[in-house]
């Protein structure tokens, strides 16, 4: 569901219960007694459930990406922010963007409470300092978007941040795992995956975090999909930085064109390493610097340009 206005927001609301990611999980309250197997199989009939919350998350998550590729047509940034691990979860998705989708540095930018020391050791004060997230959102502009990423949906710094970047102007969006998210109020959009109670009671680390990573997976890969950085579902944005990339861009330009290995390692050179310049100069017969006019004016997709483009006659 969406929810909020644009009024300048008050200040989030005093701590209420215990969400039901910290409450206690019946189906596991013997997991300290259990044989080791039958611990996995609780974990694991745990984890089963989580896909089918993100399912229901999809209709207003849809309207998030919608959101997101306005925003990165138009120049726009996409900030994560989040605490401990779905701080984590942020940095993950925000990094991984690059190399899968070609996409320069500086358009999703995770800010994790506690900066990169947070990464590997836990700082878990910088989660309750509102004042760190308002000063970490000071960049965020109305052309942006701020995804606040947290499990229980109260996290004073997702707090400090979304509240700055709604005073900005910028598109809001919460991901949590409370349906009754005392942060909601923040938030142009909601994006709920209501987990329940953890098998380890509290331990967002497990469903909630899942959850999190599974719908910012979605929302990242999404969003590129429908920016045209994908050709069907190959990776054809993807940066050829080491070894093992360029031998995955190889394949996919074979795949995508039925042409043989010699024949696109070849086309490859020709365009410098460029995988979606190499693809369509295969499938339309454009020269190189044509191709990349085409793909210029199709915003870098390749099904637009093959759309608006016409082989060059000799």
């Amino acid at each position: 569901m969406s929810a909020g206005t644009q009024d300048e927001p008050s200040a989030p609301a005093a701590p209420r219960a215990a969400s039901r990611t910290e409450q206690r999980n019946p189906r596991t309250a013997d997991i300290d007694i259990v044989p080791t197997e039958e611990v996995l199989r609780l974990l694991n009939a745990e984890d089963a459930t989580v896909a089918g919350e993100v399912a229901r998350a999809l209709p207003v998550l849809a309207q998030v990406v919608d959101k997101v590729v306005d925003c990165v047509r138009t120049g726009g940034q996409v900030h994560y922010f989040g605490a401990g691990t779905s701080g984590r979860m942020a940095v993950l998705d925000a990094a991984e963007v690059v190399p899968t989708f070609g996409l320069d540095h500086g358009v999703f930018i995770a800010h994790h409470a506690g900066g990169d020391r947070a990464l590997g050791t836990a700082v878990e004060d910088a989660e309750d300092d509102t004042a760190l997230g308002a000063h970490d959102a000071a960049s965020v502009s109305a052309a942006d978007i701020a995804v606040g990423i947290t499990a229980s949906g109260r996290t004073p710094y997702v707090a400090g941040a979304l509240t700055t970047a709604r005073l900005a102007g910028a598109v809001t969006v919460l991901v949590s795992s409370n349906p009754n998210a005392p942060l909601a109020g923040l938030a142009d959009y909601v994006v709920v995956a209501d987990t329940g109670p953890e098998a380890i009671a509290g331990s967002t680390r497990l469903k909630a975090a899942t959850a999190q990573k599974l719908l910012l997976n979605a929302l990242s890969t999404a969003a590129m999909v429908r920016l045209g950085r994908t050709f069907s579902n190959l990776m054809v944005s993807l940066s050829g930085t080491n070894a093992k990339l360029r031998g995955r861009q190889l394949t996919i330009l074979m795949e995508a064109t039925d042409e043989d290995e010699s024949t696109c390692r070849a086309q490859l050179t020709r365009c410098g390493g460029d995988l979606r310049l190499a693809l369509l100069c295969l499938l339309s017969g454009l020269e190189p610097e044509a191709a990349a006019k085409a793909l210029a004016n199709a915003d870098g997709s390749i099904r637009g340009a093959l759309a608006g483009a016409a082989p060059e006659r000799t």
